[in-house]
């Protein structure tokens, strides 16, 4: 695909990408942004998204993202980046609705095909690789580099997921090439942390609970914890990974609480489970190796229905 090839005569364009935007959401989405931005001038160029996190404030563009969709807001084409299926754009959908044309560019295996044109690629490391694809490489600006990267860094793990390839660290290099901070983008977009965060890291590796002889973990916060120390689902992102890398431990679960008797499911494993497939029959989705659902229950029925599933994929191997 070429992604300005594909949009032909479009006029009005929106993009947008999943709730809870991360940095491969907001880094495709403002990377197409740039893109378009500096190669195709006539277009009115809308961005949607949930507000993400002000670590991602570097990237250009990210000062023209919008949290809700004009009223009668008309678009001649509507982007959605780095998102299996449309309830995952939900305050953003009537803008994908009433397009005249849709486009999905994502890397979910998960993805079901909803738009009218969609480029899907489950084997790339991310949304911002697949996109990248669509583009001429010789009209890559710095600041679409500086989104790429960031995209490619944030659903890597900086480059030490499986999901890494050859091709991920090309572009990755071709970026840094663009005289990109590459160490800073590492550091503040992806390691930093706040006293906050520390705090409530600490807390919830301190009551994880190790189960199935020590190849799963768990761990979960209530919504009186995350009031207590102020954060909202935003801020615990690191938690599953920090879990992930507790020696013996195959799957990682973290859970927090989002309603009575609700929570928000991540999954991480490293090299045996298929979490993609956990994920799918609590009617969520992901990757192989990271996935998440939203399920009703306490924090034990969820986990005991979940070391279910993990036991049966063991028991097929």
């Amino acid at each position: 695909m070429n992604i300005i090839k594909e949009l032909g005569a479009a006029k009005v364009v929106g993009i947008t990408g999943h709730i809870r935007p991360d940095g491969d959401c907001t880094g495709s989405v403002l990377g197409l942004y740039n893109y378009l931005k500096d190669n195709a001038p006539d277009i009115d160029v809308n961005v949607y998204l949930e507000q993400p996190s002000d670590k991602l404030s570097y990237l250009n563009g990210f000062d023209a993202i919008k949290n809700v969709i004009e009223p009668d807001k008309k678009f001649d084409a509507f982007i959605v980046l780095d998102c299996s299926s449309i309830d995952r754009i939900e305050p953003f959908a009537d803008g994908f609705k009433n397009a005249d044309k849709t486009i999905c560019i994502d890397h979910h295996i998960s993805n079901d095909s909803f738009a009218d044109v969609n480029n899907v690629i489950p084997t790339a490391s991310s949304a911002c690789e697949v996109l990248y694809d669509t583009f001429d490489a010789g009209k890559v600006s710095r600041n679409t580099a500086e989104c790429i990267y960031t995209g490619i860094i944030h659903d890597t793990g900086v480059f030490k997921y499986s999901c890494t390839s050859f091709h991920t660290m090309e572009i990755a290099g071709k970026m840094m090439q663009m005289g990109i901070d590459y160490s800073d983008i590492i550091d503040n977009s992806f390691y930093k942390k706040s006293y906050v965060q520390n705090q409530i890291l600490g807390r919830a590796l301190l009551e994880s609970v190790l189960f199935y002889d020590g190849k799963c973990i768990f761990s979960s916060v209530t919504r009186d914890e995350m009031d207590f120390y102020g954060v909202t689902g935003r801020e615990l992102g690191g938690i599953i990974e920090q879990l992930r890398l507790t020696d013996g431990v195959e799957v990682a679960i973290f859970l927090y609480e989002t309603g009575d008797n609700e929570y928000k499911v991540s999954l991480r494993s490293k090299k045996e489970i298929d979490v993609s497939r956990i994920a799918a029959c609590f009617g969520g989705g992901g990757h192989i190796r990271a996935a998440g659902f939203n399920a009703k229950g306490t924090v034990y029925e969820i986990v005991n229905r979940i070391g279910e599933i993990i036991e049966q994929q063991y028991a097929q191997e």
